[in-house]
């Protein structure tokens, strides 16, 4: 039996799952959940969309290995709807607020995923992350967000955003735990096209790299809290982010929000109404672009590509504040593509310029919100990244 729980816990929940003892493993008896845009067998998937829901056979196998391992599931957790957005405030099924109240948005999309762990309810959980939605709900909500590069985590059974970017993170209230969660899950599935896999070591002498300039959207208290972080790690050398930045504006300024209408375009032609407006409105603005306006993205993308690999021959580790600023859902109301772009700044070149990430608390500011940092590696330093963001952590 399922449970329907709508309104439970302020739209943290889209159903829940009896609780069934599992199999002895290195998980025995921690309790998780998953972003409703990931099958679980006989469980609708609603990617919080009631009209797009379908009733899957499969369990996805990132899913089925935390299963497999002794982990126990317990339910689905609510998203921005087709995991489009960076704000949980675009939902159907209810706009979760951060733990830490006052109005504040919990982040997306995986935003209940990202609040059910902070509250305690569960040990971990499973989101996705496109533009930054393994991180930046994290970031909301203080807890440790993992980012693994592209392809380790299968997207078998996964709802897809943006297809060729799209990958599954995980939540946790540590970074050991959440590793752990990851290196369980990943590993290469014979129907999955997408799948990698790989190692790249991250050098013991730790040349961490910060940015010469950083936009905190008027926010001081975010500002100070990174001027902190950044006295903590020590020797640093800064770089320019331009080209990181850049990279980012291509997935929703550029034609890769084309991308999302090669899996949704269908539903959203005939059901346009079915679709919250903001979510539509951004699967729209996809039509607007060319097959030439591709190619001259890619073209982009590949050259920006190149920058990134030459600045991590120079640095190990860039760190970059999570989150610029945060907002209240108020906010967010009153301009939610803008809110929404700001949120993303720091984020959402990651998948594009194929980097591994791990997000972490950094304390809070002294108006009461959070903040956090991210550590970014190239593509397949996840385990070394996990040590060095686990070391700052603790």
């Amino acid at each position: 039996m399922i449970l329907s729980t709508i309104d439970r816990m302020n739209g943290v929940w889209i159903s829940m799952i009896p609780e069934r003892e599992g199999p002895k493993g290195p998980l025995e008896g921690l309790r998780f959940a998953v972003k409703d845009n990931i099958d679980v067998a006989g469980v609708p998937t609603t990617a919080a969309c009631p009209d797009f829901a379908y009733l899957p056979e499969r369990t996805a196998p990132v899913v089925q290995r935390l299963v497999d391992a002794g982990a126990v599931l317990v339910g689905k957790t609510n998203l921005d709807q087709f995991a489009t957005g960076l704000t949980g405030a675009r939902s159907p099924y209810g706009a979760p607020e951060s733990v830490f109240g006052g109005g504040l948005i919990s982040g997306g999309s995986s935003s209940g995923s990202a609040v059910a762990v902070a509250s305690g309810e569960i040990d971990f959980s499973l989101g996705t992350d496109t533009a930054g939605s393994g991180r930046v709900p994290a970031a909301l909500n203080g807890i440790v967000g993992v980012k693994p590069t592209r392809g380790l985590l299968s997207t078998v059974g996964v709802v897809p955003a943006c297809r060729s970017l799209d990958c599954v993170s995980v939540f946790a209230r540590d970074v050991k735990l959440a590793a752990t969660v990851a290196m369980i899950a990943r590993g290469l599935v014979p129907d999955d096209p997408w799948g990698r896999q790989g190692e790249r070591r991250i050098s013991g002498s730790l040349v961490y790299g910060v940015p010469d300039e950083l936009d905190f959207f008027g926010d001081d208290g975010q500002a100070r809290a990174f001027a902190g972080a950044r006295q903590r790690l020590g020797d640093v050398v800064e770089v320019g982010i331009g080209p990181l930045l850049e990279a980012g504006d291509l997935l929703y300024r550029g034609p890769w929000v084309a991308e999302r209408l090669a899996d949704l375009g269908g539903f959203l032609d005939k059901h346009p109404e079915s679709v919250l407006p903001v979510t539509r409105a951004v699967l729209e603005s996809g039509r607007t672009f060319t097959a030439t306006d591709a190619f001259a993205g890619m073209h982009r993308l590949r050259e920006l590509r190149a920058w990134t690999e030459r600045l991590f021959r120079t640095i190990d580790v860039l760190v970059l504040p999570t989150v610029g600023t945060t907002w209240t859902h108020a906010e967010v109301a009153a301009d939610p593509i803008g809110r929404n772009l700001d949120l993303g700044r720091y984020t959402q070149f990651t998948n594009l310029l194929d980097l591994a990430a791990v997000a972490v608390p950094n304390g809070m500011t002294a108006d009461g919100r959070p903040a956090s940092l991210t550590f970014f590696g190239p593509a397949f330093s996840d385990d070394d990244l996990a040590q060095v963001a686990a070391a700052w952590h603790r």
